[in-house]
């Protein structure tokens, strides 16, 4: 396997800065006019879909994160639609991800605030107390439940992604990669997944992947386009909505981000022993059975990957040997 790291590109699109204002307390259908992408909403003015606080859960949040009345939420601004993302005005982080942290915020009583940093940086505050929850299509896996505790709110899936006029047309296996210019962001579950597929079929025989780093999936999706590299492994949201909006890629095969033998699961993240992942867990059902959550997942197009309840800690992706 040769391995390529791709200096960064700037995106603009996809590099995010800045905390995201308070939405109206009512939420409308988005005007047409400010749609796109088959009816998504990208405008600054998200008319977010909210929920009503529950005294009983609000009351089981620790005092020192409810104290100043804000629950400080982290996102990545190396994010993408529709998890997080600019909004038209190149400033506004908006996505799913930022709804789904303010429906629990509501639950909770609390205003939502968030701070976008990097990947990294995401782990390295909530390890520090700095930041108090982290919605950002992080998976649940056992070395991260040593440091981390978490309350799960979507299915993890990857996807495969190649251009529309690809002749590749299912990735569903090892051998179906074997030769293949492929990407994958570096330090990833869906990287661990490909190094082990890779690692199946040199043992097999087979001719290794050349597998290349993007720092941003913008940058990805440029070389995909241009024939650099021939597939791209990320999560499926990212890919499905890209997709759906530029018409000129396609899914080729979907995979669970913990591999064959564990259904992956995204959770709200937060520094374990807080406190805090009980009135998470517990908010997040409370907008599962109000509806509100679905809403959510379907208005980015997502709602095939809901749960039917939110769990504290479940099983996660297995450590690695070594």
């Amino acid at each position: 396997m040769r391995r390529t790291v791709v200096p960064l590109l700037l995106v603009a699109v996809l590099a995010a800065c800045g905390a995201d204002p308070e939405p109206p307390a009512a939420a409308a259908p988005a005007p047409a006019a400010q749609e796109t992408g088959g009816g998504v909403n990208t405008s600054p003015d998200q008319q977010r879909i909210r929920a009503q606080k529950v005294d009983a859960i609000a009351a089981q949040v620790p005092p020192a994160i409810a104290a100043d009345g804000k629950l400080l939420v982290g996102h990545s601004g190396e994010g993408a639609p529709p998890l997080g993302f600019l909004a038209d005005d190149d400033t506004t982080y908006i996505g799913v991800e930022t709804d789904l942290a303010q429906l629990v915020a509501d639950v909770l009583g609390l205003e939502y605030t968030s701070e976008i940093s990097s990947w990294e940086n995401l782990f390295v505050g909530a390890r520090s107390g700095k930041l108090e929850a982290v919605f950002n299509n992080v998976t649940v896996t056992e070395e991260r439940k040593d440091v981390y505790d978490f309350a799960t709110y979507r299915v993890d899936q990857l996807a495969w992604q190649v251009a529309a006029d690809s002749p590749i047309t299912t990735i569903a296996k090892p051998a179906d990669i074997a030769g293949l210019k492929v990407s994958v962001g570096s330090g990833t579950n869906q990287e661990k997944i490909l190094l082990d597929w890779d690692e199946q079929n040199k043992a097999a025989g087979l001719k290794p992947a050349e597998i290349s780093y993007y720092n941003l999936y913008g940058d990805a999706l440029l070389a995909l386009k241009s024939g650099r590299i021939q597939a791209y492994f990320g999560p499926n949201p990212n890919v499905a909505y890209n997709v759906a909006v530029g018409k000129d890629t396609k899914i080729v095969g979907t995979a669970s981000g913990a591999g064959p033998d564990l259904q992956g699961l995204i959770a709200a993240m937060t520094l374990k022993d807080n406190g805090l992942v009980k009135p998470l867990n517990e908010a997040l059902n409370t907008v599962i059975k109000d509806g509100s959550y679905q809403k959510v997942l379907d208005r980015w197009g997502l709602g095939n990957e809901a749960i039917p309840e939110s769990q504290i800690n479940p099983p996660g992706l297995p450590r690695q040997e070594g």
